[in-house]
């Protein structure tokens, strides 16, 4: 059971029924940049700027109750004061609009940029124990560039000791870099195709470094199905193995089961379908991904040229809800505990 308490017993009324493990929030620092098109996409007009109330009303027009805000995944960053009080900021203003909110909001913290091995250390302390955060919101790697190290790195173990030791819950999500090669089509930028492939990197690297063993009873939430992780696992086990993976292919299969897979964007009949073989039913969990993601510069500079966001529509999120629904709706108890019950049953 874990050590961590959920900071409002509004979740636990029989009326909730969604709860939205993926939706993000934009503090100002984040909402003053233009959208970025060598990222791909356009941000939908009636996300920006972010606010609660914003929020609130696509939540009401999803028919969610309640919602974990969490950044973006923000990777980029420099070791400093600067980036340590820009992080106690932004977890501050989410715990803010938990208090105002304390019915419809929770939330996952970020860290400075990991990097700062004390600062994370020092703020997932105060966020957790003081703040009540619902967790804590990783990306899938920090630093740019061949500088980037995935987050499973022995450099980053400190933290993920302090976590598996509170059996904190993490939501990781992939960090938007880009690929080796220009994104191939104006209709496939890198939120849409890299973004994703970098949560399966992720994953995978957690699984045959042995970090999932090392680090147990971390419960990580992986964004968006995963990625391709489903689907590429198996292909990860053999071949891993074959390099040198001291796990067996059948070690590495159930280490990839250990995470928990949250829908957003992603739910459709073949995805579900795979999910369904891949893992218990109460390893899945309802995601919107509503407003969407940002990629910005620095935590520590706070510069906003050229900075990214990128947003998804109540439709979008509306047309992947449906799917989950459809899919399950002969399985009415699987469907809640996908909906709500399987978040609940982590704390």
């Amino acid at each position: 059971m874990s050590t961590m308490r959920f900071p409002t017993e509004a979740v636990l009324q029989p009326h909730i029924r969604r709860i939205d493990v993926h939706h993000h929030f934009f503090p100002e620092d984040l909402n003053k940049g233009k959208p970025n098109a060598d990222l791909g996409w356009k941000t939908p007009a009636e996300n920006l700027p972010w606010s609660p109330e914003r929020s609130l009303c696509a939540m009401n027009a999803l028919k969610v109750d309640f919602a974990i805000l969490s950044l973006p995944a923000l990777s980029s960053g420099n070791v400093g004061e600067g980036n340590r009080a820009t992080a106690r900021r932004r977890n501050g203003f989410a715990a803010s609009v938990c208090r105002a909110f304390p019915d419809r909001f929770g939330f996952f913290a970020t860290p400075p940029f990991l990097d700062d091995i004390e600062g994370s250390l020092l703020e997932i302390v105060y966020s957790l124990d003081e703040l009540h955060a619902n967790g804590i919101a990783l990306s899938s790697s920090y630093g740019e560039g061949s500088a980037a190290t995935y987050v499973g790195d022995t450099r980053y173990h400190p933290v993920w000791q302090e976590l598996n030791r509170r059996k904190a819950v993490v939501f990781l999500h992939g960090s938007q870099v880009p690929s080796s090669t220009p994104y191939p089509h104006p209709y496939l930028g890198i939120p849409v195709t890299d973004v994703p492939n970098e949560t399966f990197k992720a994953a995978a690297h957690l699984v045959v470094s042995g970090h999932r063993r090392l680090f147990p009873d971390v419960k990580i939430i992986l964004a968006h199905f995963g990625g391709s992780t489903p689907f590429l696992a198996p292909r990860i086990a053999v071949l891993s193995n074959y390099m040198g993976c001291i796990l067996t292919p059948e070690e590495i299969l159930e280490d990839f089961r250990t995470f928990y897979y949250e829908t957003a964007l992603s739910a459709h009949e073949t995805t579900l379908a795979a999910m369904d073989k891949f893992v218990r039913s109460d390893h899945i969990l309802f995601g919107t991904d509503f407003p969407g993601e940002c990629c910005c510069s620095d935590l520590q500079s706070n510069k906003h040229s050229d900075s990214i966001l990128v947003a998804v529509s109540k439709e979008m999120a509306t047309w992947f809800t449906n799917n989950l629904e459809n899919h399950y709706s002969n399985e009415e108890e699987k469907l809640l505990g996908i909906m709500s019950k399987n978040f609940l049953r982590m704390f």
